[in-house]
């Protein structure tokens, strides 16, 4: 029989599916709408079910969690009936994946350590703002620019800076970021996709229940089960110390220490964004850590 893990499994690709049957118009899919209220957000069960060319029964199964072996074909059927994009077709393959196993081994926990030679490389970019961030948005490492560019993020402790909690619990963050609402869907994006293929891990979990009780804004998103929403390339920061700078953004994998990567912002230099930036790196504190019991006054604590 297969395991509790596999039944959970399951029961994500189901929610998955649903989540994106309900977001799904019928005119998106060129389905006719007769005259009448619908009742149901999105499409049918049976619209999805006839779209793919698969069985009603069937595809309740899939969405309530008990049949957890589709086939590659069936999948790729789903995702075409869905309007699923490369990224979003990738998501429900992995779901899939996942629930067809008898035995799901979890995977390693990602590592929060940062090498040396990382801490250096983020010297080695100033003025550039850089840091060193885990999958689940945790701050590791940066340098005074990478800290500086999050107004008020140096008020948190240390174990407490989180880009995602920033987004969403901090009171300056609103204020920050000219398209807000742009930067928060991605972020949810991103912690969605990790967490439909890692659920049960301990840094996603925690910090997902944190946000889904103390900010109604990431509840809403996290509901749509939105994988896609990459982050913009170009980001506007209206920062209170050097006035409004719009910078490219880059985000690098780190070799070797899975889940990890490297977020880096320049601008063109002689630009006004770049003068700001230069200035930015040149006020900024040190990359010291204060003891997570002593927050700047005026922070905001989560």
């Amino acid at each position: 029989m297969p395991s509790t893990s596999a039944h959970s499994e399951g029961a994500e690709l189901g929610r998955y599916l649903r989540a994106r049957r309900t977001q799904t118009t019928p005119e998106h899919v060129g389905l006719t709408v007769g005259a009448g209220i619908r009742r149901t957000p999105g499409l049918r069960r049976e619209e999805i079910a006839t779209l793919a060319g698969i069985s009603i029964d069937y595809y309740v199964r899939l969405e309530r969690g008990k049949e957890t072996r589709p086939s590659p074909a069936v999948l790729d059927a789903l995702a075409r009936a869905l309007r699923m994009d490369d990224q979003e077709h990738q998501h429900l393959r992995e779901l899939a994946a996942r629930a067809a196993r008898y035995v799901c081994e979890p995977p390693p926990a990602p590592s929060r350590t940062v090498r040396p030679h990382l801490k250096l490389l983020l010297e080695s970019l100033r003025p550039n703002p850089a840091y060193v961030i885990s999958r689940s948005m945790d701050m590791l490492a940066w340098n005074p620019g990478g800290l500086a560019l999050y107004a008020g993020l140096d008020d948190w402790p240390v174990s407490h800076r989180n880009l995602a909690r920033y987004f969403f619990l901090h009171p300056a963050a609103r204020d920050l970021f000219a398209d807000w609402d742009r930067q928060i869907t991605a972020c949810v994006a991103r912690l969605r996709a990790i967490a439909g293929t890692a659920p049960d891990a301990p840094d996603l979990t925690n910090l997902v229940g944190e946000l889904l009780l103390k900010s109604p804004d990431f509840a809403g998103l996290w509901e749509r089960y939105e994988v896609t929403g990459r982050k913009p390339a170009h980001k506007t920061f209206r920062h209170p110390q050097v006035g409004t700078l719009t910078l490219t953004s880059q985000s690098l994998h780190v070799e070797g220490t899975p889940g990890q990567r490297i977020g880096v912002y320049t601008a063109e230099p002689g630009t006004s964004d770049h003068d700001a930036m230069l200035l930015l790196d040149m006020t900024a504190p040190p990359p010291t850590e204060r003891p997570a019991s002593a927050p700047k006054a005026g922070g905001q604590q989560p």
